[in-house]
């Protein structure tokens, strides 16, 4: 497993889904985004660009396997939208969200790591 590979596409996730969160959540900061939703979707041109190069890192870092470049995209995602959502409008995380966001951790510590 090539680390620098993983180590950019891990990163490319994560700025993917940060914008991800925003566009999507923005509308309950902002009166004017949720008027101009096209707008705020104009960005997404950008994600998809990070999200195929994250994809593409990832695989790489795997020999070409892209399993592992969805299963981390996903585990990122979820712990990033719970950590957004608390932090940023406050939703508590119940025991039901809580268990998943774990199922989440877990999934990518496997596939980090588990050789």
């Amino acid at each position: 497993m090539n680390i620098k590979l993983l180590t950019l596409g891990v990163i490319y996730f994560i700025i993917g889904q940060i914008i991800i969160w925003f566009q999507s959540h923005l509308q309950f900061f902002s009166n004017w985004s949720k008027d101009n939703p096209l707008l705020i979707a104009i960005p997404g041109v950008f994600v998809s660009y990070v999200s195929i190069l994250a994809t593409k890192h990832v695989a790489e870092a795997y020999d070409g396997l892209v399993w592992p470049s969805r299963l981390i995209g996903f585990g990122i995602g979820i712990i990033l939208f719970s950590v957004l959502t608390w932090i940023l409008l406050g939703e508590r995380i119940e025991i039901k969200s809580a268990v998943c966001v774990v199922l989440a951790f877990c999934i990518l510590l496997i596939q980090l790591f588990w050789k």
